[in-house]
């Protein structure tokens, strides 16, 4: 029983150490948040260089229109942009991307539709066959789930004018479907806080930040220099800018310029996505943890390098404290365990809530009445970000799973079930629904032995029915959209 105790209290210090960053970011990011960056100045046209924008989509058909309709509006000289639609797509996206890039060209957008034999790299290698074809000195990358607004290169690039030595510069994400449920309205409190308070405060601390992948721009010297886009992780994103601002290169964060996006509405995808960027960024962990610490790094920069890089940890920490728990309630050993480092533990995330959403909207407070489902969720997604992390430590080649994506339409919220994207479910939504069973015995028991323990096992139970409930019901629409589709073909059919 003392190694069930040991492990429970090693457990719940390390949680509370990933709560306490939070709150230190969320500190960092008050001491830093009127440090307002003035755009230089570039009056001249001429004095803009070369850029590159590159799409890497792969089986996008519901979104891909509306990436190249968006990136056609960019407001850039024509004779120095060139548009790569990377398109390693095996449906039928290969011709609506097709339709839309000619429909493009016949506007005056210099777009090239490239295509490659095989997925080699995944997204990195897409990325470095597109940079192969050009010539260009900067690189912007869209995901197929991004529209960028007209003037996101004019209000990007003079920054890297002014600063030689900037290799890469992230803007904010922002949304484009954020109302359409409570999953997607929980996800976007999650992203704000991300991107308002600890990407603003890793920057303006000095501490190490990262390319989220997209929204963005690269100088390709920055690229070549720091060894390039890399395959060997699924957080190629991740990989490149650490590697970047180890070698010496400037990174700037610009929270004012937003860049929208559509979030994952359905919870199996939101689950895949979270899984991916689980497992790409323990690999980097893993591929750049020594190199981080015989850095010219100062210490405070090297804690917060392995804290950002080892954040996922805290779900299967989370798994952890739930089966623990159950135990020590039974042998009467938990009381005098640290409970409390648990609660610290969850305050930091209110914090960055709040902030972000006070720097962002007008209704802010309204808008912290999601708190408590995106704490749900949170806990919810243990289990298969727990399983994700353990893929990334193995060191073994994981696929790359991509995210999909539907386009929603808020006249038409359900018009998603109809397509073949919908992802089924899997055995991550069953052991959800075990664990949900062992965490309601435990708030049982709780209940008779621990008021603490049974607060935490309430919402342990509540989070994975939560997310276990809601795939197996977009499961069961999914099916019944496409068996009435189905029925009536049949029917038009017979006529």
């Amino acid at each position: 029983m003392i190694i069930i105790e040991i492990v429970y209290v090693v457990s719940a210090f390390l949680l509370a150490l990933l709560g306490f960053n939070t709150v230190l970011l969320s500190l960092i990011y008050l001491l830093h948040q009127n440090q307002q960056l003035e755009a230089p100045s570039q009056d001249h046209e001429d004095g803009y260089p070369k850029v590159v924008v590159q799409l890497p989509i792969y089986n996008e058909r519901h979104v891909v229109e509306r990436l190249i309709d968006a990136v056609s509006q960019l407001d850039y000289p024509r004779d120095r942009l060139v548009i790569q639609l990377l398109d390693d797509s095996t449906d039928d996206t290969v011709l609506h991307a097709a339709i839309a890039v000619e429909t493009a060209r016949e506007k005056g957008m210099p777009i090239v539709h490239i295509r490659r034999e095989d997925r080699t790299g995944y997204k990195a290698g897409a990325l470095n066959y597109g940079l192969r074809q050009t010539d260009a000195e900067f690189i912007a990358v869209f995901d197929a789930d991004f529209a960028p607004r007209p003037d996101f290169l004019r209000r990007v690039m003079p920054y890297f004018l002014d600063d030689a030595r900037l290799g890469m510069l992230q803007t904010r994400w922002a949304h484009l479907n954020a109302n359409y449920s409570l999953l997607t309205r929980a996800q976007a409190l999650a992203l704000d806080s991300h991107f308002v308070v600890e990407q603003t405060a890793r920057n303006r601390g000095h501490l190490m930040m990262n390319f989220a992948g997209t929204g963005g721009v690269w100088r390709r010297k920055c690229i070549e220099t720091s060894g390039g886009w890399q395959t060997d992780t699924l957080s190629e994103d991740i990989d490149l800018s650490y590697r970047a601002q180890l070698e010496g290169w400037h990174c700037l964060y610009l929270p004012n310029v937003d860049t929208p996006a559509e979030i994952p509405p359905l919870m199996m995808g939101f689950k895949r996505q979270q899984a991916r960027w689980a497992t790409g960024t323990i690999q980097c962990m893993r591929k750049l943890g020594l190199r981080i610490l015989v850095s010219k790094l100062n210490p405070l920069q090297k804690l917060e390098a392995f804290l950002h890089l080892g954040g996922y940890f805290a779900h299967p920490l989370m798994l952890l404290v739930l089966v623990l728990t159950l135990p020590l309630l039974w042998t009467n050993r938990l009381t005098g365990l640290p409970l409390a480092g648990l609660g610290f533990a969850m305050l930091g995330m209110p914090s960055e809530i709040i902030l972000s959403q006070q720097y962002l909207y007008k209704n802010w407070a309204e808008r912290l009445l999601m708190i408590p489902m995106l704490l749900l969720i949170g806990m919810g997604i243990a289990v298969s970000n727990t399983e994700a992390l353990f893929k990334g430590l193995s060191g073994r080649p994981v696929s790359f799973a991509r995210t999909p994506k539907f386009q929603i339409d808020l006249n038409q919220p359900h018009k998603w079930a109809e397509s073949n994207y919908v992802l089924p479910m899997d055995h991550t939504t069953w052991l959800e629904l075990i664990f949900c069973l062992y965490a309601l015995i435990t708030f049982i028991v709780a209940l008779e032995h621990h008021a603490g323990a049974a607060m935490f096992m309430g919402l342990y139970t509540m989070g994975f029915a939560s997310v276990a409930f809601t795939s197996l019901w977009q499961t069961w629409a999914a099916q019944q959209r496409r068996a009435l589709r189905k029925n009536s073909w049949s029917f038009s059919g017979s006529d």
